[in-house]
């Protein structure tokens, strides 16, 4: 009886785990469906990288800071930039490629 109900038990969690892995695959598939690789920048390169921190009156200011160059490029889509000229903005910041974009001078 007891080695019956833990066969069961083993039976029925392998079949939850079976239906888990099946949903998580169309879920990543769907999900994967709508999105675009991201950028790749090199180092050297200008971009402008997206305001993330709001404060009075965002309405009017503008959506992207810049310009940047980018002084090192990280592991999964992260770059490290470095402020050119004098403008709003952190002197030195890690940004991911989907907050930034090219700025053509």
């Amino acid at each position: 009886m007891a080695k019956e109900m833990l066969q069961q038990r083993k039976f029925l969690r392998n079949e939850a785990k079976k239906n888990i892995e099946t949903l998580q695959s169309e879920n990543r598939k769907t999900y994967n469906r709508r999105r675009k690789k991201a950028s790749f920048y090199k180092e050297g390169d200008l971009v402008a990288i997206q305001r993330t921190q709001f404060g009075a009156g965002p309405k009017l200011r503008p959506k992207f800071l810049g310009f940047y160059k980018i002084t090192k490029v990280n592991s999964k889509d992260r770059y490290e930039v470095e402020k050119v000229g004098q403008h709003e903005g952190p002197n030195s910041n890690t940004s991911a490629a989907d907050l930034m974009k090219h700025f053509y001078a």
